[in-house]
């Protein structure tokens, strides 16, 4: 007790000068942990996320050129021309700041060796020829010149843009001091060399060089030049006249740069494309000049091959640089590259083409192609697999964007689709008219259309997958790529429909082939596709008990809107196979289904055979009326195309127009033909739709040639006539009959046909004014003058009277 009393009692307490300095710290501002990032930062953050955006990638190399840090400098250039390879215009700025100080010459060297050797530029390699001039320039270094200017143009000599090289060469040569006779034999023996060789490639100045050549050698000796000269002249205007050629197609192909800004050249960077009409019309015009670059126009022989394929594989090269997003383009220099039995580099062209494009169909199946055929499966299986990881991760960032834009419609006060197609089914259950109705959960993805598109897509690469796993290393292979796809759960029902086949046809097992469609009903039970597709294959395997079973188990889960195609390929089965009594029964539970539906109808259909409907045709009369409105349409055509005996021309608001030339509609990109925008007929025929494409895929191809069912829905209100037209409908269809001289019949029948015309296109009205107000003078009269010619729309010109024409003939002027 006594040591405890001893003891202050004021230790535990802080003492005032920790107080002081706790109040001190107190008062201090807290440090800024987190800086401000600054604008290069934000770029490479952007740049990062979304590397497809030229702008931000001018803005982020403006922003390091501006701060003069070199390690700036160096960062954003190497990530620019990995997003960019072979950009020329970046190379060229990203060099140029080695050159300003001779201390880093080095690094501007190093980056010619990686630059020049894959590099199709003229400007890239006339910079770099630049640069070797600036440091070479002791006489005893002429020869490293010289190899220098040999080499640049073994590379980019035959493109048209480097004229200018081939000039400084030349000239390069000429100031060359000799100081011998052998000397100068050697030097002029060089300078005939090179103009020779320039003389023969469609430069933009390959006239003056000719012009130079010509002097040149009448200089040395008027005989031997009136010699070279014959022998160069056929080569020489064959390369003028592809010069011309030249210039006609490359002319569309690259646009004027952009101006520089600051003494520095404009970054020339792709953009994605989106396919509009102005940039299908630039890839066909590329393909275009490809094709005319592989004809080749410059009728180079056999012996000269090795020059023809450098110069289409430059071509090829620039062509990848500036469509580089345009995987067609790529295939283009894949295949050429093959053809010419370069393989090796084929297949770089086609890893670099799939770097560039990542998702591209086209370029990962001819690469995968290519690998199996070379037996490199392994290879393969990573290609497929970094292939799907790639469609996975855009799948989920468009399942992404889709949540959010449904979550921002319900925050509007908008239904979603999936809430507003709620039905209920004739159990009482409720139901989507949704085709991922069963993958509502977390697990599943949700339903829009561009999701389930690119879904679909998604499927075709692991049914591609399967299919070079049969074909490479067996069924067993196939399967385990089937068992993968199994655990994906964006794995659409094409996959397990594809994996059920491809066991039926190449393994000839049925029950394999029945499990798989069954565990597919599992998850696409709601697919109406899927359902069909099973449904026909246990149809085409003669299995009617599970047909049956799987018919009466799944048409209760389906709206009748949506039930319709499974009733009708059932009701087919039942007709052509079953017995009457079957047919009855289920023809009256698809009349209680759908009680629209006319009882002719459903009898009709029990007895057409591939599309061949008797009954409408015979005994309702729909062949007669398509024969009867045939008719009608040709004798309408005849009738007016075969009217020549008026005495003159009508008055203008009853003249006939000239029928317009039919229409050849081209195709675009897709190879669809274009809808037209003229009215269709009242009685032409309806458009023959095509056959249902269940039936498609489980009937025979030579069988679809078969007329179509007629439309029963309009078949069963007491066949009505068809109504009468409008008035301005009659009046388009009746033909107005306007009769012309023999003679002038005969012109006509002799001008060229309408397709064949290709020039301006005239007004009708004002060329029929035009005519109308001619005045032709006679032999014995003055005519008047010319009444000045109405306004399109106005009143017709007055009638001047009979006049007497050459030859006696009378008649009336207008």
């Amino acid at each position: 007790m006594a040591e405890l009393d001893n003891v202050p009692d004021d230790q535990t307490q802080p003492t005032d000068e920790i107080l002081r300095a706790l109040s001190t710290v107190k008062n201090e501002p807290l440090p800024d942990t987190i800086p401000t990032p600054t604008e290069y930062d934000q770029l490479r953050a952007e740049l990062r996320e979304r590397p497809h955006n030229p702008e931000a990638w001018r803005r982020l190399i403006d922003n390091a050129e501006n701060s003069g840090e070199i390690e700036k400098i160096r960062e954003s250039f190497d990530a620019l021309l990995q997003q960019y390879p072979n950009t020329s215009s970046a190379q060229i700025r990203y060099i140029g700041h080695f050159l300003e100080d001779p201390s880093t010459w080095t690094e501007a060297e190093a980056l010619f060796k990686k630059f020049l050797i894959i590099s199709p530029s003229v400007d890239l390699w006339r910079f770099y020829l630049t640069y070797v001039r600036r440091v070479n320039t002791d006489p005893t270094t002429r020869d490293i010149v010289r190899k220098s200017y040999e080499f640049a143009l073994n590379y980019v000599g035959q493109d048209k843009d480097s004229g200018d090289i081939w000039r400084d060469y030349i000239q390069f040569l000429r100031a060359g001091e000799a100081t011998t006779t052998w000397e100068e034999q050697q030097k002029m023996d060089a300078l005939r060399k090179v103009y020779h060789r320039a003389v023969q490639i469609p430069l933009e100045n390959v006239e003056s060089l000719w012009q130079e050549l010509e002097a040149f050698e009448n200089n040395l000796n008027r005989i031997t030049a009136k010699k070279f000269m014959a022998d160069l002249s056929p080569a020489h205007m064959q390369a003028r006249t592809t010069l011309r050629q030249l210039v006609n197609h490359v002319s569309a192909l690259y646009p004027a740069p952009p101006p520089a800004t600051a003494n520095r050249p404009e970054l020339i960077l792709p953009s994605l494309p989106t396919f509009n009409a102005a940039e299908r019309t630039l890839v066909g015009k590329w393909k275009a000049y490809l094709k005319w670059e592989e004809s080749n126009p410059l009728e180079l022989e056999e012996k000269d091959k090795a020059v023809l394929i450098s110069r289409i594989q430059n071509v090829y090269r620039k062509a990848v640089i500036r469509m580089r997003y345009y995987t067609e383009i790529w295939f283009m220099a894949y295949t050429w590259t093959n053809s010419v039995g370069k393989h090796d580099e084929a297949l770089a062209i086609l890893r670099a083409g799939m770097e560039a494009n990542p998702s591209s169909f086209l370029l990962t199946f001819a690469y995968a192609e290519a690998l199996e055929a070379r037996k490199e499966f392994e290879e393969v299986h990573h290609v497929f697999d970094k292939f799907l990881a790639v469609l996975r991760t855009n799948l989920e960032a468009l399942e992404e964007r889709s949540k959010a834009t449904d979550t921002s419609l319900s925050s509007n006060g908008f239904v979603t689709a999936a809430a507003a197609t709620t039905t209920v089914t004739e159990g009482g259950t409720q139901s989507t008219s949704s085709s991922f109705n069963t993958q509502v959960s977390e697990d599943k993805p949700p339903k829009t259309s561009e999701l389930a598109e690119r879904r679909t897509e998604y499927g075709l690469a692991y049914i591609v997958y399967m299919r070079f796993g049969r074909r490479a290393e067996g069924v067993k292979s196939s399967r385990a790529i089937f068992g993968k796809a199994r655990k994906d759960r964006w794995t659409p029902w094409e996959v397990y429909e594809a994996a059920a086949l491809m066991e039926y046809h190449c393994s000839d097992d049925k029950s394999v082939a029945s499990r798989i469609f069954e565990k597919g009903l599992d998850l696409f039970g709601d697919e109406i596709e899927y359902v069909l597709r099973y449904l026909g294959f246990l149809i085409s395997i003669n299995d009617e008990n599970n047909a049956r079973a799987l018919f009466e188990r799944v048409i209760g889960t389906f709206p009748p809107e949506r039930a319709r195609p499974l009733w009708e390929r059932w009701a087919r089965y039942e007709y052509q196979y079953g017995d009457l009594d079957a047919a009855q029964k289920l023809e009256k539970r698809i009349a209680e289904i759908y009680p629209n539906d006319p009882p002719i109808k459903r009898f009709a259909q029990r007895h057409i055979y591939l599309g061949t409907d008797a009954i409408a045709a015979r005994d309702l009369g729909f062949a007669m009326a398509r024969k009867a409105t045939s008719t009608t349409q040709t004798l309408a055509r005849s009738e007016t195309s075969q009217s020549i005996a008026s005495t003159g021309p009508p008055p203008p608001s009853t003249v006939n127009k000239r029928a317009g030339s039919p229409e050849y509609r081209k195709r675009d990109d897709r190879g669809d033909y274009g809808q037209t925008h003229k009215r269709a007929r009242p009685l032409s025929p309806p458009p023959v739709r095509g056959v249902d494409r269940e039936r498609e895929r489980w009937e025979p191809r030579g069988r679809r040639f078969s007329p179509p069912a007629p439309s029963w829905e309009h078949r069963d209100r007491d066949r009505a006539p068809l109504p009468p037209p409008r008035a301005h409908e009659r009046e388009e269809e009746k033909p107005r009959i306007v009769t012309i001289p023999s003679v002038i019949s005969w012109f006509l029948g002799e001008l060229p046909t309408a397709s064949a015309f290709d020039g301006p296109v005239f007004r009708t009205e004002d060329l029929m004014n035009l005519f109308r107000n001619a005045v032709i003078p006679s032999s014995g009269r003055k005519s008047p003058p010319a009444p000045t010619p109405p306004r399109s729309g106005g009143r017709p010109p007055p009638d001047y009277g009979p006049y007497q024409g050459p030859g006696g003939r009378t008649g009336r002027r207008y």
